[in-house]
């Protein structure tokens, strides 16, 4: 048994480790397409149309602000559940709502849809689900003693 800062720590299940790798690899993917967006990288950026480049660097402050948090705060989270600790369940957390906040600039303040397509709407859908997926999954680790 572990035994950590005087508590009891239940055993990881393995589906812990399978959901933390996944999650890892799929934020770095995020991680990667933050970077490479915002270094304005032209092998990159090229798969993107004029008016889709223009959107992206019309962003104001704020909205790159919030979509870093979101980004590293989930590559973050993913590290901090498969070091199985219950900061993952907060972190995770504040990266969906800063997602949150990116989408209602994108799709509701700004003309995001329109400039993005069905494709990029669906996407921006998954990876929405994905990000409250993971926080909730951490929430009940954490709360099953499994994080600490």
């Amino acid at each position: 048994m572990n035994e950590t800062r005087g508590e009891s720590a239940a055993a990881a299940p393995r589906h812990l480790w399978v959901i933390g790798v996944l999650a890892l690899l799929w934020n770095a993917m995020g991680a990667f397409d933050y970077v490479m967006t915002e270094t304005r990288n032209e092998g990159y950026l090229e798969r993107f149309t004029p008016e889709q480049l223009a959107f992206f660097e019309g962003m104001p402050a704020w909205v790159i602000a919030a979509w870093a948090v979101a980004v590293w705060g989930g590559l973050a989270g993913a590290g901090l559940l498969l070091g199985r600790r219950r900061a993952a369940a907060p972190v995770l957390g504040v990266s969906w709502a800063a997602m949150v906040v990116t989408s209602i600039h994108n799709f509701v303040l700004a003309d995001g849809a329109k400039v993005m397509g069905a494709g990029g709407m669906a996407f921006t859908a998954v990876i929405f689900v994905i990000a409250l997926a993971l926080a909730l999954y951490a929430r009940r680790m954490a709360a099953a003693g499994v994080l600490h």
